[in-house]
């Protein structure tokens, strides 16, 4: 009997909160991870850890801000690979709590671009690489937030609900293929970004990233067959 090729995985903000943990869960279910991130100390600390435990990960230091260099990212992955199994934006930032009126422009953008356009310019790389796969998973990483109108969260909010809309929009034009692409809300992780957000807040109340890790794994597996869903832990 023929071994089962090896899933081939791409999380981006892989080197630290969520994103570090579902990569690690991942690697530990047999895939080959690719971990994208500016912090390169945290991917490399990542890449011991997963290679210690025996599994297979490749190092993509990048700000995805710089959208061309995602172009560049699904030429090389459709090189090396050929195709792409699992893919999961993640990577996030909260920018500025403030009243929409004193928002600062750059800020702005930033948020806009690292929460919205990066995961579509990362739809648009990958998709072909997706459809290539026999069962191509996409999950992104969304909020509570997108849901609901809190005072001061303007940009963060509107991010992640323009994200939600942008997924299921690809979901709904992908539903006759293979490919299944849904929405995680991981709610309240003790991470970098919550902190930022609740400063008074003491962390060790709240749960762990390694403990949202199984819904990922569940739909990133080619089992899942929810499409154009947002999924709340």
């Amino acid at each position: 009997m023929n071994k089962p090729a090896q899933r081939i995985a791409l999380i981006t903000g892989a080197s630290r909160g969520i994103g570090r943990a579902v990569a690690l869960r991942l690697a530990a279910e047999g895939a080959h991870v690719i971990l994208a991130a500016r912090t390169v100390g945290g991917l490399e600390a990542a890449d011991d850890e997963i290679r210690a435990r025996g599994g297979a990960s490749t190092l993509v230091p990048v700000d995805l801000t710089d959208f061309a260099k995602i172009d560049q990212l699904g030429a090389h992955v459709a090189e090396r690979f050929g195709r792409l199994d699992i893919l999961v934006g993640n990577a996030g930032t909260l920018g500025d709590l403030t009243p929409l009126a004193h928002a600062d422009a750059k800020m702005w953008d930033r948020v806009i671009g690292t929460n919205l356009t990066a995961n579509w310019r990362l739809i648009r790389s990958f998709d072909p690489l997706l459809r290539a796969s026999s069962a191509g998973r996409a999950l992104f990483v969304t909020s509570g937030a997108a849901a609901k109108a809190t005072p001061f969260w303007g940009p963060y909010a509107v991010s992640k609900a323009a994200l939600e809309m942008l997924v299921k929009t690809y979901a709904a034009e992908v539903a006759t293929t293979a490919i299944k692409v849904n929405l995680i809300d991981p709610g309240v992780v003790r991470t970098k970004m919550r902190a930022a957000a609740m400063p008074g807040e003491d962390p060790e109340t709240l749960p762990a990233p390694e403990s949202v890790t199984d819904i990922f794994v569940r739909m990133a597996s080619a089992d899942c067959t929810e499409n154009g869903k947002v999924v709340s832990i």
